[in-house]
């Protein structure tokens, strides 16, 4: 079943630059976030909402549609009662791992120290 949602942001990639094309998927304060944290296993919704205290409910949903409509995360249903969801990364969405992987380890080398540390595991 093809996904038909509309992303709010634009689909507008100025030049066609590369890597401007990687910010329209990646780019925004949540994303790369989201994307770590579901890769380390914190993949439910509470858990995501729990790690980064300080998003909001209808921006994380927001943000996690668009990764969903952009092909980087699959949403999968639990038929249980209560119903469980959890996100996982699809093989299209591991292929940007390595940039996450990079901006950690830059982050690592030039973050101050007092932003304390972050949840790496």
């Amino acid at each position: 079943m093809e996904n038909t949602r509309v992303r709010k942001t634009k689909d507008f990639v100025a030049g066609n630059c590369p890597v401007g094309y990687t910010m329209n998927i990646i780019g925004g304060k949540w994303k790369p976030s989201i994307i770590h944290m579901i890769r380390t296993d914190r993949n439910r919704y509470s858990l995501l909402l729990k790690n980064i205290p300080d998003i909001s409910k209808q921006t994380l949903t927001n943000q996690l549609r668009e990764l969903e409509t952009d092909g980087i995360v699959e949403r999968i249903i639990y038929a249980e009662i209560p119903p469980r969801v959890e996100y996982k990364i699809t093989p299209y969405g591991s292929t940007l791992l390595p940039i996450i992987d990079s901006m950690s380890a830059w982050a690592m080398k030039h973050m101050p120290e007092v932003f304390g540390e972050c949840a790496e595991h």
